[in-house]
């Protein structure tokens, strides 16, 4: 008996609508999260379909051990000229769905961003003031300033977010990152590396040319390109700053954890 084959025909599922993301003027804007309730801890949003309450969380200390550890060695091997390695806290792997594209059959996606941290809001304008003053200098010395950040960072860095950049995301060309979290926020965010970790997170889009923005956000999507091109060179445009807030961490190291949850502690 032949054995059975299974086709799929992608023209058998309908072609779906596409909302417009884009104001007239070239920047995007998210409806689908509410940051009136951010400074008690608390972000509304719609996901999976409805509008929830979801409770902003801290990183745990053994994940920014991991992480700054990570970050660490990473510019100790450049000094030396070796290459960054691909695994460890730099490459975070986000899943996102929401929208399907016209070109899928599924709405689910999974990409690979580089992560890092946010400043404190009482230390950002600070560090991204520091970080332009000195964007010309010889690579060794940048390099050394970023290590006295990380070698700083319960003074200087947010614990409650990671971030990362919408590279290539714009009226004309839309990832389906971009889409699938305008769509809905919730973003699972996994590292690979031993030990692992899982991010759940809701993300927030800002995008430089919003008019709206407050001065907070304005030093958020402006500090986000500022360490980015600080390290890889100036970028012909700035991009969408992307920040994952943290709502749950789990453990994925094979064997010991495998996927507990550890923030925030179970019961």
């Amino acid at each position: 008996m032949l054995p059975l084959l299974l086709t799929c025909k992608m023209s058998s599922n309908p072609k779906p609508t596409k909302p417009n993301f884009w104001h007239k003027d070239g920047y995007c804007k998210q409806t689908n999260i509410d940051m009136k309730d951010y400074d008690k801890g608390i972000i509304r949003a719609r996901v999976e379909g409805r509008w929830q309450d979801f409770e902003i969380h801290e990183l745990p200390d053994a994940f920014m051990k991991w992480s700054i550890s990570h970050r660490l060695e990473t510019l100790k091997r450049i000094r030396t000229k070796g290459m960054p390695e691909l695994a460890g806290s730099h490459n975070g792997m986000v899943a996102s769905h929401g929208l399907r594209r016209d070109d899928a059959q599924f709405s689910i996606n999974c990409a690979v961003k580089g992560m890092g941290f946010l400043p404190k809001p009482d230390k950002i304008e600070e560090i991204l003031n520091l970080l332009k003053s000195s964007f010309d200098n010889p690579l060794e010395q940048k390099l050394f300033f970023l290590e006295s950040l990380y070698q700083n960072s319960e003074n200087i860095f947010d614990r409650t977010k990671q971030t990362s950049l919408e590279l290539y995301a714009t009226p004309e060309f839309e990832t389906h990152t971009f889409l699938n979290q305008m769509t809905d926020p919730g973003v699972a965010i996994v590292f690979l590396d031993f030990p692992s970790y899982e991010l759940r997170a809701i993300t927030q889009l800002i995008h430089p040319l919003d008019p709206t923005l407050t001065s907070y956000e304005k030093n958020i999507v402006d500090y986000i390109n500022t360490i980015h091109d600080y390290f890889h060179s100036k970028s012909p445009r700035p991009s969408i700053g992307v920040v994952y807030h943290v709502i749950e961490v789990f453990d994925n190291t094979p064997g010991k954890a495998r996927g507990k949850r550890i923030m925030p502690p179970l019961p």
